[in-house]
């Protein structure tokens, strides 16, 4: 009997495996395999993707030793700074409000996902039509209306990194928004309806109900916000190519740089995209420790 079930048990985890085997090629294909090939990379001095010499850790040296990586590594962390201090609560906001409203919830809730509709690069680009240093731009013409001088936002070293933080996090807080909702949508009705029952008015329930249902669904996106804006690239690339005097450089962009920005130094590019993933990596770690820690005291 033993060993009828244990060759039944067998047989079902051979069929899981098979399955999953499709799945787990590409992910290794499309992931394991460039990441391990760039890993590779970092450790040879190139031509162009020709790896010409083994160097070991000069690459990383080299990087470490530029004042253009320290700047952009403090410049990341200063997006990650503001897209938590601002990216962070307008999602759970806006899923509050849509959740409290009582008439209009379609409407709002397709209008704070309408810029997720839209490509990346157009998004940009429309703010950056917005933020214009020329007279025409949105904000100026508003300013103009006020009786104040036309102001260029984005050459300004400290409105640069907060500008394009807001940027980002208009484009993507709806769909964030939506993700907090489901989790609003598994709360029990009743508790809310004893809560009104008490006495308990809009800010007690917040408080009381919502924030602690959605905690871990919130401590969830807080991490995966933080690798999603530990990249960004295309936002300071498009609106101010790193600059004013790489006030907006991020470590993505200096990666971009090196590799495609003239130099062609996919060794170095390399070494900065392993830098990258070892601090992100080092992020999830840390979220993984105090997220057991907090399961374990629970």
């Amino acid at each position: 009997m033993n060993r009828l079930r244990g060759s039944v048990k067998w047989k079902q985890q051979a069929v899981s495996w098979l399955i999953m085997l499709p799945g787990i090629s590409l992910f290794a294909f499309f992931l394991w395999g460039p990441l391990l090939q760039g890993a590779r990379m970092s450790l040879y001095r190139t031509r162009n993707i020709e790896l010409v010499e083994f160097v070991g850790f000069d690459n990383y040296i080299s990087v470490f030793r530029r004042h253009e990586f320290l700047q952009a590594l403090g410049n990341t962390f200063t997006y990650t700074f503001w897209s938590l201090l601002i990216g962070f609560l307008i999602p759970i906001f806006l899923a509050l409000l849509i959740g409290e409203t009582v008439r209009g919830k379609g409407f709002i809730r397709t209008a704070a996902y309408v810029p997720n509709v839209l490509p990346g690069l157009a998004a940009v680009l429309l703010w950056s039509a917005f933020f214009s240093a020329e007279r025409a731009g949105v904000v100026n013409i508003l300013l103009g209306r006020l009786g104040m001088e036309p102001m260029a936002f984005l050459s300004e070293e400290h409105l640069v990194i907060p500008i394009i933080v807001v940027i980002a996090t208009w484009k993507g807080a709806g769909a964030t928004a939506l993700i907090y909702m489901a989790g609003l949508a598994g709360i029990n009705p009743q508790l809310y309806e004893s809560a009104t029952i008490d006495g308990a008015g809009i800010w007690k329930r917040i408080r009381h109900i919502t924030l602690p249902a959605i905690f871990n669904l919130g401590s969830t996106l807080l991490i995966l916000q933080i690798i999603s804006i530990f990249q960004i690239m295309y936002e300071p690339l498009v609106l101010t190519k790193g600059g004013p005097d790489n006030a907006s450089l991020s470590l993505m962009l200096l990666m971009w740089r090196y590799a495609f920005g003239g130099t062609m130094d996919y060794g170095r590019a390399s070494a900065v995209a392993m830098i990258i993933a070892i601090i992100l990596l080092g992020f999830t770690a840390l979220y993984s420790v105090v997220n057991r820690r907090k399961i374990d005291w629970e």
